[in-house]
């Protein structure tokens, strides 16, 4: 009956049933799962620090970026021109690829094409035709190219590099706007060279300690929900689970945030304490023998035996931790935000449980609960349910009403994908398809949320259960496919005196 109507007359006249079965109850404190998994089962709590216990203000990044900036004109002599270009709070976003040989910034899908209209060098988006050549005329990348499996490039090696991490997005807008600076003034410049160089000063912010300076001088500048992580600890320990952190910072800088956040006894709440841990070395090798620290984080030279509440560690390696602790397999849930360095060992080796912490749910699920989006996504499914149907018919007339709706659908496509991010969209979807950091999340960690204080919404026994998601050959018979993923938190109200 639809055929040759406009797609919007078939818009209105659907709109009833097609909004039918739209829903707003995505909440940013829900925990989702990948895996089934019973907190029943689960004895041992183990954490990250960096964005896992202590989650960190927009203020970081743009110090990361201006000391990083300066760096660059400081100490690799570039162009004080560079100065003028100030940190683009929400340019970039995680789990992006950037081509270091040709300096374009872009988002991949899980199939490994590159999104059209997600590919930027500078601060200005590459056409479509162009990203074409450049790839030979195709958007496919091949699994050769990309970074290898840490995300790590070689000199010799892949030259798409995958950046991961939450500190990683200052580094992908210095890049940008690095690139954009020698474009613009049109001078000459080897984007292979920029981003070692790039890299290099954004790794020095690390390695000479400024960004635990800037955060121990200013805990309340920099920390966020310190009062949620000590409600986390506090009920885990009182429900008698055993506790670990592993992290890669120093003690010293751990010591002043969690002091910070849950009060000066802090360590009363771990039963091991393993700092500087060089992850993900400490998951994939047993070179490193722990070395304790005592009070004053001064490296001790006795012979570790055993792991010891109240005591302080580093380095190691985690097959000298399985053996001291015992703590092996589904009994174990780690927490970490870096899907490689953090998890993705302990998943695939080790058979641990494993929950990514994702800040970035917080505006997504804003964004999807918006009517603007529920009507763009629904309208763009069902438009797309026309096309397959369209496509059947070949006279004159059809043809053209069957371009008009393709045209139609790339517009809806844009629209959806500026509501997350005006460059490039939501870092989970690219378009009808994951995005590379989505299928990676759906493979490292069985559960995924906002953060940990979306554990203080659940009872300790309960089980997490992933939404059955239609294979393309099964029909979606069962209800809860209607709003997959949308569920009200079971204890939120509960729990809600926390907050």
């Amino acid at each position: 009956d639809f055929l040759f109507l406009s797609s919007n007359e078939v818009y209105l006249k659907n709109q009833e049933f097609v909004f039918e079965c739209v829903c707003n109850l995505l909440n940013s404190s829900t925990i989702y799962s990948n895996n089934e998994v019973s907190l029943a089962e689960v004895d041992i709590y183990g954490f990250d620090y960096d964005y896992t216990l202590a989650l960190y203000s927009n203020a970081l990044n743009t110090m990361i970026y201006n000391t990083a900036r300066d760096f660059l004109i400081e100490n690799f002599k570039y162009p004080e021109g560079i100065r003028k270009y100030d940190y683009i709070p929400n340019f970039a976003a995680r789990g992006l690829h950037y081509d270091i040989q040709k300096g374009l910034l872009m988002k991949i899908d899980a199939f490994h094409y590159i999104q059209l209209g997600t590919v930027y060098r500078g601060l200005n988006p590459v056409p479509d035709e162009e990203v074409l050549r450049l790839y030979g005329g195709t958007h496919h990348v091949p699994l050769h190219q990309v970074s290898g499996f840490y995300g790590k490039v070689s000199r010799y090696g892949p030259k798409v590099k995958q950046f991961m991490d939450i500190f990683s997005i200052p580094e992908m807008t210095l890049l940008a706007l690095a690139n954009d600076f020698f474009i613009s003034n049109d001078i000459e410049y080897d984007p292979e060279h920029l981003y070692k160089d790039v890299s290099e000063a954004i790794g020095m912010v690390h390695i000479k300690g400024y960004m635990y300076k800037w955060v121990m001088q200013d805990l309340e500048k920099y920390i966020i929900g310190g009062e949620e992580t000590y409600a986390v600890l506090h009920r885990l320990v009182s429900h008698g689970k055993k506790l670990f952190l592993i992290t890669n910072s120093p003690f010293s800088f751990v010591d002043k945030g969690m002091r910070y956040m849950v009060g000066k006894d802090w360590r009363d709440f771990f039963d091991v304490v393993i700092v500087q841990a060089d992850k993900p070395h400490f998951f994939n090798d047993c070179v490193k023998p722990f070395r304790r620290l005592d009070g004053n984080g001064d490296l001790q030279w006795d012979k570790i035996n055993s792991l010891e509440k109240g005591q302080i560690y580093k380095q190691g390696n985690l097959y000298d931790f399985l053996r001291l602790t015992g703590w092996r397999g589904s009994r174990v849930l780690y927490f970490g935000d870096h899907l490689y360095s953090d998890l993705a060992d302990l998943m695939l080796r080790h058979g641990w449980r494993t929950g990514a912490i994702v800040p970035e749910l917080d505006l997504e699920t804003r964004v999807v609960n918006t009517e603007q989006y529920a009507q763009s996504l629904t309208w763009l499914q069902a438009l797309t349910g026309l096309l397959e149907r369209m496509q059947m018919h070949r006279d004159s007339q059809s043809m053209e009403v069957l371009q008009e709706w393709l045209k139609e659908r790339e517009e809806l496509r844009l629209r959806t994908k500026n509501l997350f991010n005006p460059q490039f969209g939501s870092i989970f979807r690219t378009c009808h398809n994951p995005t590379y950091f989505s299928r990676r999340l759906c493979r490292f960690s069985d559960v995924y949320m906002a953060s940990i204080s979306c554990l203080l919404n659940y009872d300790l026994s309960y089980t997490f259960y992933p939404r059955r998601t239609p294979l393309q050959h099964e029909a979606p018979l069962w209800m809860d496919q209607l709003c997959t993923g949308c569920m009200k938190t079971p204890f939120l109200e509960e729990m809600a005196h926390i907050r």
